[in-house]
């Protein structure tokens, strides 16, 4: 609690006064004087420092007041926040004690004032984020355990040209693995950009994306599509996150932010000079951009290539000896018993399995992966989502 208004001064050398005459514990002595204990020892302290005159309020203007710096100091800030006008404060401070650890240079909220002062930021609006947390998400704790893919959002060159951006980072560095232009958003699209980045960096572990084309179908067995079939093939989790929570993939988003900040505001002349400009962009943001979750430092520190290589041919799958093995054709389906049930078009000329389970009913299955479940009296099939099943013997 604060001190009466009446009189600050007397009610300090009268708390001091009292104390120094060892008349009762502190707690009461502050609880009598109407304040806390934490004030009571910090005015004790400071009287014991200072004598009365530490019991005079102290000015509370900045030691270094921000005007106060060197104007060659000044001078390299706004010139880097030139160069970088979508860097911060601390990316800024990062890369000046970098290129000149001789100088002596100011705080971070030092450099954020002068940067007002000098118009070359505004405020930022906080966007309200839901604090549901993600579920049954993969968190990288090492590089290829997680990568990220996503469109950033279409736009037009100046000559017209509709310019879509794909991108692919690594969960954990934030390491930018990709960013390419595409004329549409299809799996014929994606698919070589993919099968490039498993050749040069090898698989990882999981690709986390949304539930949109070409990466899944809300409708669909499992929200299979032919290159979610493949990703299963090559053992690369198709890791979605949950229908209308673009923050399950935040950190994606925040560099798609930042892409557009600097490379697609405005566009380049052709879908080309786009690409260009957009490689170029990927190596910086790699290697010379600070990254704040990461210590500041680039993600290009970071990133290790993955362990497991791309194969050179995707070997067939041996399901064990309990499961009926049937092959999907046509549109999507397998013949079973007397008659047959649809799957997915996306499986089609793959093998599935179909396993007795313990409560009677069957187990679809693909490779490692339960499908859907058929009732053992008939009836329609039942979708199960897209679950892990333990390894089997692959040959």
């Amino acid at each position: 609690m604060p001190w009466a208004e009446q009189s600050i001064m007397n009610h300090r050398l009268s708390f001091i006064a009292a104390w120094l005459r060892q008349e009762e514990a502190m707690s009461q002595l502050c609880l009598r004087h109407g304040i806390s204990r934490k004030t009571g020892y910090k005015w004790l302290g400071r009287y014991q420092e200072l004598g009365v005159v530490g019991l005079e309020e102290l000015s509370s203007a900045p030691l270094t007041p921000p005007q106060t710096m060197a104007p060659d100091v000044i001078a390299s800030v706004l010139a880097l926040r030139d160069k970088r006008p979508t860097w911060g404060p601390r990316k800024l401070l990062v890369r000046l004690r970098e290129n000149e650890p001789e100088t002596i240079w100011p705080a971070a909220s030092t450099v954020g004032d002068l940067l007002r002062r000098e118009r070359r930021s505004a405020p930022r609006r906080r966007k309200l984020v839901d604090p549901q947390p993600a579920t049954g998400l993969i968190e990288a704790s090492a590089p290829n355990e997680s990568w990220a893919a996503d469109f950033k959002g279409w736009f037009r060159t100046t000559d017209g040209t509709r310019c879509e951006p794909f991108t692919v980072t690594d969960g954990y560095s934030r390491y930018l693995l990709a960013c390419e232009a595409v004329a549409q958003v299809t799996a014929e699209r994606v698919r070589p950009i993919l099968t490039r980045l498993f050749l040069e960096h090898g698989l990882p572990r999981a690709l986390r994306t949304d539930n949109g084309s070409p990466f899944a179908r809300r409708d669909g067995l499992g929200g299979l599509t032919q290159l979610s079939v493949w990703l299963l093939k090559l053992d690369v989790w198709p890791d979605r996150i949950q229908p209308g929570r673009p923050d399950q993939n935040g950190r994606h988003e925040r560099m798609h932010r930042v892409l557009n900040e600097d490379i697609a505001s405005p566009p380049a002349a052709t879908l080309a000079a786009q690409g260009t400009r957009m490689d170029a962009w990927r190596v910086d943001y790699n290697t010379q951009r600070p990254h704040e979750a990461l210590g500041q430092r680039c993600p290009a520190t970071l990133y290790t290539p993955s362990a497991r290589a791309y194969p050179a041919a995707i070997k067939d799958w041996d399901y064990p000896a309990d499961h009926q093995i049937r092959r999907v054709v046509g549109d999507g389906y397998i013949k079973w018993r007397d008659g047959t049930v649809h799957l997915s078009k996306a499986l089609r000329g793959e093998t599935v399995g179909v396993a007795r389970r313990d409560d009677g009913d069957w187990a679809v299955r693909f490779r490692g992966f339960d499908l859907a479940i058929l009732p053992e009296q008939g009836g329609a099939l039942r979708r199960c989502g897209l679950a892990r099943m333990p390894v089997y013997n692959v040959t």
